[in-house]
């Protein structure tokens, strides 16, 4: 049975580790003033609104209000309860626990289904994994790999399984008693006319799919056999719950890893192939699930780097998906740095490792890499007799629309130069010919913006103004008066030496007596200590929200007073004068002038006061 975590443990896991070092795992983090930025993984987002502080040791998204120490970063991305997120970190840190805390059982705070759908996933792997390697029924499956160059380690490494004809996996789960609805839900079975599920993958080779965080959520089989059927090669599972094929990249969980290292990834056009580089030692490649990149993929990419190298197959039907990879990410992300990788022609990435051996392999995704300009430059040749003056003239005009929108001028000049050189033509006569290009684009986007705007006008509904609310000084007062306190002890004491003293508003009071508590027992304050302490997750939003505030830490006497008087005396005189409007209002509505006129002498000498304090 686990044994609780003692709290001198995980003080000693939390200081061992530098918060952006676990993060930067995830999320591609860059230096700005005092803090690191990324984007956040949680949500979809094009401006990094993600903030780490290695001072403090704490995240904080402003967009989504996320936020905490390091323990409640990995259990918000992983799904897992906080002592298996004090394990990860330990072990990820190389950071030996006593046996006793290892043995956390595995209570995620994942919602049950979602945790049983991996669960049945992660035992048909193991299922497959055993029929691939130890069984008669796997060995012509595992011959077949084996003369791909795949070894018993990469298999291994990769879980790669296979799926007899036998359909094994029914009788496997009936036997082990789960439930009819949860099996249906999997993705795993194919539900016949009578209600019976039989298994949906039948003589395939088995690539289990996982997300971001290793877990199995969905397998993807290819036949064994690909003469005299219709089947299609490729069979990935249905989207389930824990499945969806638009945010989900191959490898992409030990990619993210290497990436830190490579500072980039490198997207090929099917699973075979990121395994090909994997042998090679590439370990930072990834494939989308055979199909066109997804915006969502692109979003996953550009959270863990800045760098992405495009390889595809060197055949026709390669250099067109390279080209839509290229055109939408370019759409899409203006945060990642595009390279293509194109291999030569009908070959592709797992045929060239084969035939050239690792080292080769390996120096030709470095060597040669060009620009996405270079590549479309060369893209838009296909299907042209470039002998000919009509493509000549064709292709040239093609060119220098996509040499025109190239920001940089000595880019911009490097192509002109080269279309200069290999077709004999006047630099000048190009260069004009761009500008006409430049000015026809920029007249055509003109007017599809003024027309994009009368439609707005047209469709937009008609808004009431409205007063802004002015800053709210009281909870200012409170949040700046409560920071001060918990990292300056003389601040802290000054305070509670003050009678009756205690916040206005529930959410500040409640940290300012669990602060009083944790000092019992703690000497020193610690941000991302006391977020473990503090357990409520808004009350931990709102305390990283405090130490990310802009405030000025060196603050002296008069300033805390004056803070103190606003939420001593200001805030009960501003709730006296809001009673008193009130009062008034009603003796004018009864048409009672007495009263009205001593609630009015009233008033204003209440604002008379307010005005002096």
């Amino acid at each position: 049975m686990a044994t609780m975590i003692p709290e001198e443990v995980i003080d000693q896991v939390r200081s061992g580790v530098n918060i952006a070092d676990v993060i930067g795992q995830y999320v591609q983090l860059k230096k700005s003033g005092k803090n690191l930025f990324g984007l956040c993984p949680f949500h979809e987002e094009k401006t990094g609104s993600f903030s780490v502080n290695e001072g403090k040791q704490i995240f904080h998204c402003f967009s989504c209000g996320r936020g905490g120490n390091v323990f409640k970063f990995l259990m918000e991305i992983e799904n897992i309860s906080f002592p298996q997120a004090v394990i990860k970190v330990a072990e990820d840190a190389g950071i030996t626990l006593p046996t006793e805390y290892q043995e956390v059982q595995a209570t995620g705070t994942q919602n049950s289904t979602t945790q049983t759908l991996i669960d049945l996933h992660e035992q048909a792997a193991k299922l497959y994994h055993h029929i691939l390697v130890n069984t008669q029924a796997g060995k012509q499956a595992l011959n077949y790999l084996q003369k791909r160059g795949l070894s018993a380690d990469i298999i291994d490494q990769f879980n790669i399984g296979f799926a007899p004809a036998q359909r094994l996996l029914s009788p496997f789960f009936k036997e082990k008693d789960i439930d009819y609805q949860m099996l249906r839900q999997s993705g795993l079975f194919i539900e016949d006319q009578e209600g019976k599920l039989r298994d949906r993958f039948v003589d395939r080779v088995m690539f289990p799919i996982k997300n971001s965080q290793g877990k199995i959520i969905a397998f993807s089989g290819r036949l064994l056999s690909t003469e005299n059927t219709d089947m299609p090669k490729y069979l990935n599972s249905p989207e389930t719950t824990i499945f969806n094929k638009r945010k989900v990249l191959f490898n992409f969980d030990i990619a993210r890893k290497s990436a830190r290292k490579e500072q980039k990834m490198i997207l090929f056009e099917g699973f075979m192939d990121v395994i090909a580089a994997y042998r090679a030692g590439v370990i930072n490649g990834i494939a989308s699930m055979g199909t066109s990149l997804t915006e969502e993929q692109i979003n996953m990419i550009e959270r863990v780097t800045s760098h992405l190298d495009v390889c595809y197959d060197g055949d026709a039907a390669g250099q067109n998906a390279i080209n839509r990879a290229v055109a939408l990410i370019g759409t899409q992300s203006s945060r990642l740095e595009l390279g293509v990788v194109a291999m030569p022609v009908g070959v592709d990435p797992d045929e060239y490792l084969q035939q050239n051996g690792p080292e080769k392999f390996q120096q030709w995704l470095k060597d040669a890499v060009e620009t996405p300009v270079a590549f479309t430059l060369h893209f838009l040749r296909q299907d042209l007799n470039l002998d000919n003056e009509a493509d000549q003239l064709k292709y040239l005009n093609s060119a220098l629309r996509v040499i025109a929108k190239v920001q940089s001028p000595l880019e911009q000049d490097v192509y002109l130069n080269q279309l200069v050189s290999e077709f004999q033509l006047n630099k000048e006569s190009l260069q004009a010919q761009m500008q006409q290009i430049v000015r026809q684009t920029a007249t055509q986007q003109s007017k599809k913006q003024v027309t994009l705007q009368n439609d707005h006008r047209e469709q937009a509904p008609v808004y009431q103004q409205h007063e802004v609310e002015p800053v709210d000084r009281i909870n200012l007062a409170e949040r700046m008066l409560l920071r001060q306190m918990l990292h300056d002890h003389d601040v802290w004491l000054h305070v509670q030496s003050v009678d009756n003293f205690s916040f206005i508003h529930e959410k500040y009071q409640t940290l300012y007596l669990l602060a009083a508590s944790y000092f019992d027992t703690h000497d020193t304050y610690s941000s991302a200590e006391f977020i473990d302490y503090i357990g409520d997750e808004q009350l931990q939003r709102l305390l990283v929200d405090i130490e990310l505030s802009q405030a000025n830490d060196n603050m002296n006497l008069d300033a805390i007073n004056d803070y103190l008087k606003l939420i001593m005396q200001k805030t009960p005189l501003e709730q006296q004068i809001k009673t008193k409007r009130g009062q008034l209002h009603e003796a004018t509505h009864l048409k009672n002038q007495d009263l009205e006129q001593q609630l009015t002498i009233e008033l204003m000498n209440l604002l008379k006061k307010q005005q002096q304090l």
